[in-house]
């Protein structure tokens, strides 16, 4: 069985075409997911606009070093992601099994950071909606922005958790030789996701931890 018969799909005519078809899908995916966030910081910027003093004050009461060492796994992680989709089109399966694999370690980091962070702030009494209650920050512009910090970055750590067990999918593949050097558009796509999921913290490292 050749290449293309292994990995075509009945209802396509070529492999070149259920590719374009697979990449124009993954980019549809990817709009609605811009679009999806994107309504989620114009509510920021909004609720900011109103409460800018109160922001700004909130803005200091999260951790800014674990927040930065959080946008540093995720670039790395990144990084290691987009070497590995570069190793599979030079034909080095294990090579890029094992990049896959050190990007998804690098998420559970992220997650652990993560799930430190939420809990110091519980521990100071700072939770989402009517159940704030954190004696230094009182006022209703605070209360707001923990809200939103809650939303926006809990709805990115569940990408994250996707994101996470996709590239452990992808390094299975690699690993069983799944794919080849002209055959890798599950792992192409995979990328593509990570990214996204990097490029989103990098609009919410900002908005939650720098703009005083």
């Amino acid at each position: 069985m050749t290449e293309t018969e292994t990995h075509l799909q009945a209802h396509f005519a070529d492999l070149a075409k259920q590719t374009h078809a697979a990449r124009f899908g993954m980019w549809t995916f990817l709009g609605s997911e811009v679009l999806f966030f994107g309504s989620l910081f114009a509510l920021y910027a909004s609720y900011r606009a109103e409460y800018g003093d109160a922001f700004s004050r909130a803005v200091r009461h999260t951790d800014l070093l674990l927040g930065s060492a959080n946008t540093a796994i995720l670039i790395t992680a990144s990084f290691l992601v987009a070497l590995a989709v570069g190793e599979l089109r030079a034909g080095s399966d294990r090579r890029a099994a094992a990049l896959l694999l050190a990007g998804a370690a690098l998420g559970v980091a992220f997650m652990a950071l993560k799930g430190i962070e939420y809990a110091h702030h519980f521990r100071d009494g700072i939770y989402p909606g009517v159940h704030y209650r954190y004696a230094a920050l009182p006022e209703e512009g605070a209360k707001i922005f923990f809200t939103l910090y809650y939303l926006m970055t809990g709805l990115h750590a569940l990408h994250v958790v996707g994101g996470i067990v996709l590239l452990l999918a992808l390094a299975w593949m690699a690993r069983r030789g799944r794919f080849t050097a002209r055959w890798h558009t599950p792992a192409e796509l995979g990328g593509l996701y990570w990214h996204l999921v990097d490029v989103v913290w990098i609009f919410l490292w900002p908005a939650f931890y720098l703009l005083h």
